[in-house]
């Protein structure tokens, strides 16, 4: 049994809603157990039995959950699958001090060469926002409301990431563990 963290790309946004319980409901009819949905922004715990289930790896899964979503949901689903038993680690690796005024954000990536291409050539405004490369991950920290509207933020935005990255705020990844 293997414990993971679906994370939904653009879930609760853009016209794209899909209630907490719904979604539960979805990774329970693939036969995936101990289900809980996190806040309304698509983050879904879950585990699946790759004892009872050979296929249960994790390109396996991502194409499962992400045709279900498609067809249950009817929206161009992307998601990223992150280990559970990692993502502490994720955590404690947040390389920034965390400060009141600031957002601090991890990005995760369905592959090493989406994030490598997230940060290839991208020259942040140090004084505004930091940002390193992590294990699998990147890690990301900007002044508050300006989430959006930064140099990480845009590239991040881009249509060439949709399909690949989701970013998550380090609030809401302790939620999750």
């Amino acid at each position: 049994m293997t414990r993971w963290i679906a994370l939904l790309r653009g879930v609760n946004v853009n016209g794209i809603t899909i209630r907490s319980a719904d979604l539960a409901e979805l990774f329970r009819s693939l036969g995936y157990t101990d289900v809980r949905t996190v806040l309304a922004s698509g983050n879904v715990v879950f585990t699946a039995d790759a004892d009872r289930d050979p296929a249960a790896d994790p390109g396996t899964l991502r194409a499962a959950v992400e045709r279900a979503l498609r067809d249950r949901f009817g929206y161009d689903a992307w998601i990223v699958l992150v280990p559970h038993d990692s993502l502490a680690a994720v955590l404690t690796g947040f390389p920034f001090a965390s400060a009141e005024d600031r957002h601090d954000y991890v990005v995760f990536a369905s592959t090493d060469a989406a994030l490598d291409d997230l940060l290839d050539g991208l020259e942040p405004d140090p004084a505004v926002e930091q940002v390193a490369r992590g294990d699998g991950v990147v890690y990301w920290s900007c002044p508050k409301g300006s989430s959006t509207s930064t140099t990480v933020a845009k590239r991040a935005g881009a249509a060439r990431f949709r399909q690949t990255t989701t970013t998550r705020n380090t609030n809401t990844l302790r939620k999750l563990l």
